[in-house]
């Protein structure tokens, strides 16, 4: 019995957090026992127990409560702790397994991307990429996904930096073009690649958000451009981006 009624007890705390998260300007004891259904002393208790470890604030002016900042401490051990290769595993794994297509994940880092990881797929495809290796970003659909959503003249400086070699006949070497292809992307929110970056190979790209709402990576599907025909493309585009927003999410953005 005793058992039950503490189980019981951290139920009804779990409540009283629910809605108290729920009430931007805070909620008062009455209002909370109205929507509980129970007494305000057994309210009471909770919320002194709660204050007493941080998890709830009283405004003393006006008498409601709000959450403590031990949540924003909780939440920032959570953030720490999450690994991205961890939390995209299983929306690349879910990517392979729908295209048979090859899956990158890259994070930027100094002018260039470095790859994370890469899922080969079951279909032929030769490709350069490889776990810990580099790639340019201007001539990469992972690149111009995470360029996109970065301050424009931090850009440029980059740019300015790393120039924008041809790699391809199909590379974009002019830099108000790329600048105009990086608005498109963030229009559209994925990026491509039309055999840019290696010849053959067509790539699609989604940006992912941290908790802060910066573009931390990028995930992307490629293939043969005998396979990744426009209409392929239109069907990849929604699933790339729902993957992108899915790993965003478990990341902590809320985009």
């Amino acid at each position: 019995m005793e058992r039950l009624n503490m189980v019981k007890s951290v139920g009804r705390a779990m409540e009283v957090i629910d809605i108290v998260s729920t009430n931007k300007s805070g909620v008062g004891v009455t209002e909370i026992a109205s929507q509980m259904d129970i007494n305000k002393s057994s309210v009471y208790r909770i919320l002194n127990t709660l204050e007493e470890y941080g998890f709830i604030e009283q405004n003393k002016e006006s008498g409601k409560y709000k959450l403590g900042y031990k949540f924003l401490e909780i939440s920032s051990r959570l953030l720490d702790s999450m690994d991205l290769r961890t939390e995209a595993a299983p929306f690349l794994q879910s990517l392979e397994d729908y295209t048979n297509e090859v899956i990158h994940l890259v994070v930027y880092d100094q002018g260039e991307v470095v790859y994370l990881e890469k899922l080969e797929g079951s279909e032929t495809l030769r490709m350069h990429s490889k776990v810990g290796r580099r790639a340019p970003v201007h001539c990469t659909s992972v690149g111009k996904a995470i360029l996109a959503y970065m301050e424009e003249n931090r850009v440029r400086e980059i740019l300015e930096k790393r120039g924008l070699p041809k790699h391809t006949d199909h590379t974009i070497t002019d830099v108000d073009l790329f600048m105009k292809e990086l608005k498109n992307v963030k229009e559209q929110g994925y990026a491509l690649d039309l055999e840019e970056n290696e010849q053959g190979i067509i790539c699609i790209a989604a940006p992912i958000f941290d908790h802060t709402e910066r573009v931390l990576a990028s995930l992307s599907i490629s293939g043969t451009s005998l396979r990744m025909t426009e209409e392929r493309l239109d069907d990849l585009k929604e699933r790339v981006m729902e993957a992108g927003r899915n790993i965003s999410k478990r990341l902590g953005s809320i985009q």
